[in-house]
């Protein structure tokens, strides 16, 4: 069940990718750009920047005194064995079902690192808006983000418009 040349098990190596290139580039964040600067203007509306998270998404749940982290943890721990357990589950034929599934497990493994090293998140992809008399900003996030909402609108996406034709099937 676990392995074998059917499963989407194959599909790990996208959930592994995430996880590198969302920790080093937070590794390169924390060592190069103050915490809590602007960080580096790449273009009038996005920034580099270094910040922290304590909660969720948008930081939900940041300033709840610390109990957060330990939920947060857990959660992230039950939907990655779920959705591991999923893949194993699914035919590698479902590619986009597969590769939607391994980004979600990758960012939630990128952002569950954190948790347990520094008990939060490092954030630092800024998209802003802002002129003479407004300011507007996307909430900061960071690889791992990225990489549960790619794969979670994938799954959705194959959710409403219909299952993926396997090969060799017509």
């Amino acid at each position: 069940m676990f392995i074998n040349a059917n499963n989407g098990h194959r599909f790990l190596i996208v959930s592994l990718l995430v996880v590198i290139l969302d920790q080093l580039t937070k590794y390169l964040v924390v060592n190069n750009i103050e915490y809590g600067s602007s960080g580096i203007a790449v273009f009038p509306f996005f920034n580099i920047t270094h910040v922290y998270n304590t909660g969720a998404a948008f930081s939900f749940l940041a300033g709840m005194g610390g109990w957060q982290r330990w939920f947060f943890v857990a959660v992230a721990i039950v939907i990655t064995l779920i959705l591991l357990v999923v893949l194993l589950r699914t035919s590698r034929s479902s590619r986009y079902t597969c590769l939607g599934i391994a980004l979600v497990i990758g960012g939630a493994i990128g952002n569950l690192i954190d948790r347990l090293l520094y008990g939060y998140v490092v954030d630092f992809l800024l998209f802003y808006i802002k002129t003479d008399d407004f300011f507007w900003a996307y909430p900061t996030f960071n690889v791992a983000d990225i990489g549960v909402c790619v794969g979670a609108t994938v799954l959705i996406c194959i959710g409403l418009f219909g299952k993926e034709k396997e090969e060799g099937k017509h």
